[in-house]
């Protein structure tokens, strides 16, 4: 679904400031070459990204879901310096791709990859984190979010993508036959409720819920 009239996304996506080079490439290499391109978070969502690492200028960042990378590479760009990026999937034949453009970004001594199950690896992963960016699969989202709040720091924020699902949270078949579009409203429903958080949901490209932790 298409949530702007494209002129208007264009002259949005125009008048943002471009993604760097190796950005652009990855960008490009994904669409040519793996399945499911549309999971990249992409130019607006990727400036948007960075912009929210530069404004909170997190110390570490925990991302549940890496795909190509090309998120983790913006979160990068406002980490302080020493800080240190976990990113967990679970499809380990997308790992050489990612290492490959993690050397050509600089950001490699930054971000540290993990191949497996988030559920099994979050515990294990002894530090706090400013920022939590959830964007892998939606039947878990409620679980990560879980498993990660208690490793945020008071003040850090939780940032879950596609908490608008093209639009199927407010088709009541969708919600009542698509599992995954079922968790993503009751993601939604249970962020507004968490007392422990503040949330706006922002609808940029498929939604992104951003909650921060009092």
């Amino acid at each position: 679904m298409e949530f702007l009239d494209p002129k208007l996304e264009a002259y949005v996506e125009n008048h943002t400031m471009p993604e760097s080079a190796v950005l652009d490439e990855l960008n490009r290499e994904t669409w040519l070459k793996v399945l499911q391109p549309r999971m990249l978070s992409g130019h607006l969502q990727g400036r948007v990204l960075s912009m929210l690492s530069h404004m909170i200028k997190p110390r570490n960042i925990l991302e549940v879901g890496t795909y190509t990378g090309y998120s983790a590479l913006c979160f990068a760009e406002g980490l302080q310096q020493g800080g240190v990026i976990d990113t967990i999937d679970i499809n380990e034949e997308l790992e050489p791709l990612v290492q490959r453009f993690l050397e050509k970004s600089g950001y490699s001594d930054r971000i540290k990859m993990h191949v497996g199950n988030a559920l099994d690896i979050i515990p294990t992963l002894d530090k706090e984190y400013d920022i939590v960016f959830i964007d892998a699969d939606k039947n878990n989202y409620i679980n990560y979010y879980n498993a990660a709040f208690e490793k945020v720091n008071k003040g850090g924020y939780i940032i879950a993508d596609n908490v608008l699902w093209s639009g199927k949270v407010l088709d009541e078949q969708e919600l009542k036959d698509d599992p995954d579009t079922r968790t993503i409203n009751e993601y939604n429903k249970m962020v507004l409720a968490d007392e422990r958080v503040e949330n706006v949901l922002f609808p940029i490209r498929d939604g992104l819920m951003i909650a921060r932790k009092k």
